[in-house]
């Protein structure tokens, strides 16, 4: 073997694309290697996915930022129909009528809007009631005996601040946690399709009643305000409201809650920097970013499509293609970052370069928001259990086994909030 086999374990460049290409069980416990590999090899490669559709996959950080922002490669996945079907079937095809799978001019008009209503003093607003919402979640919390944190803490914590946000009603919130969950984790097989079109249907009904009850009794929250842009020109449409609705709210809880898991786990497996973090809590944004850009919750960027034939780095794209950019590759990209797969918390200039929010027109929306409930949400733990330590094995953490790698994150996070009280064995 090679230096580079021996610390990555791949040993061909043809056995890393084949375990990118069917997502195996590996691969999905630690991409890493396997992303390693591609870097060196094959950066821009060809993947053979299970959902059938022609597919390549860019590693590299400079190639990954350029493909976030290059026109020829496209996001909306209305015009790459045929392959959106075999991917997805019909039953996605009216929640994905929103700004994420759209290009300008649509793009550009459609954010404007959400921009609006989304604004820093709306966001900013929030702060105190994260804040009240983390303290409660953590006082339910048993010490007693070991807990879940991503089922007790990290997954209820954004999904109540934007369903508040967007004035989902508190009795309705586990209907959409369920449906949300089947749409996150469904495969491609004819069985997973048929569970994704009812949890999708569901989805649909449920929007289009809430939109509805908004009309007959404005409220101020936030699908309040894009109610009310409705009267303006250039305004959403109907179907796009409700796409748009669907989108801040999948992507405003699933993101965030994998990367508060994110966060606990890598600093309860390096404590050198836990320890500074408590020692000087003025690095916490510090470290946050470098979670993001270690360990972030994005592993893929979502779907895009080539409008022509494209050459990266000696290989063409065919026009039609899906691209992948590998996001968590390209943010451990040793050209870009020194030490990569180090973690450290006094890394400099990250929240300018990590892409962990995307890059270009499309960054993320809702990054300031993320990062306020991250913060928020990591400082109130350590807080209020300073000796907080993993239940299991840090060789025992379960990461998700996903069939398409949308998110890095673990399946749980068992945790010990206060060790000395658990009773010994």
């Amino acid at each position: 073997m090679t230096q580079l086999d021996e610390r990555d374990g791949v040993e061909s460049t043809e056995q890393a694309i084949a375990a990118a290409s069917r997502g195996s069980a590996a691969y999905r416990a630690d991409p890493h290697p396997v992303y390693a590999r591609l870097r060196e090899s094959a950066p821009v490669c060809r993947l053979s996915p299970p959902h059938g559709v022609e597919t390549y996959l860019i590693t590299r950080y400079d190639d990954a930022k350029a493909a976030l922002t290059d026109p020829r490669i496209s996001k909306d996945m209305y015009a790459a129909m045929d392959a959106y079907h075999t991917i997805f079937g019909d039953s996605s095809i009216a929640l994905d009528d929103n700004m994420l799978f759209s290009d300008p001019p649509k793009h550009t008009r459609l954010r404007r809007i959400v921009n609006s209503a989304f604004s820093p003093r709306r966001i900013e607003s929030l702060r105190p009631r994260i804040q009240e919402i983390a303290d409660e979640l953590l006082g339910n919390c048993s010490t007693s005996v070991p807990i879940d944190l991503l089922s007790s803490f990290a997954f209820p914590l954004p999904l109540i601040v934007i369903c508040e946000l967007l004035g989902i009603p508190e009795g309705e919130r586990a209907d959409m946690q369920k449906w949300c969950a089947v749409v996150a984790r469904t495969g491609f097989s004819k069985e997973d399709k048929e569970k994704l079109a009812l949890a999708e249907g569901a989805l649909r009904e449920y929007f289009v009643d809430l939109i509805a009850r908004r009309r007959r009794e404005p409220t101020d929250d936030l699908l309040g305000a894009l109610i009310r842009t409705q009267d303006e020109q250039g305004a959403m449409t109907d179907g796009e409201l409700l796409s748009t609705l669907w989108v801040l709210l999948f992507a405003g809880h699933k993101t965030t809650a994998y990367l508060i898991g994110n966060a606990v786990f890598n600093l309860l497996t390096h404590r050198d920097q836990l320890q500074a973090v408590l020692a000087d809590p003025e690095l916490l944004p510090n470290a946050i970013e470098e979670i993001i850009r270690y360990e972030g919750s994005v592993e893929n960027a979502t779907f895009r499509h080539a409008l022509e034939d494209i050459t990266l780095r000696d290989t063409t794209i065919p026009k039609g293609s899906l691209v992948q950019v590998s996001v968590a590759s390209a943010n451990r990209d040793p050209e870009r970052f020194a030490s990569p797969d180090t973690f450290d918390v006094r890394r400099k200039g990250l929240q300018s370069s990590h892409l962990g929010f995307g890059s270009g027109p499309h960054y993320c929306l809702g990054a300031p928001l993320a990062r306020m409930e991250m913060r928020i949400a990591v400082t109130t733990l350590f807080e209020r259990f300073p000796a907080i330590d993993l239940a299991v094995s840090p060789d025992e953490a379960e990461w998700l086994k996903v069939p398409f790698p949308a998110f890095r994150g673990l399946e749980r996070l068992p945790v010990a909030l206060e060790p000395s009280r658990l009773p010994l064995r």
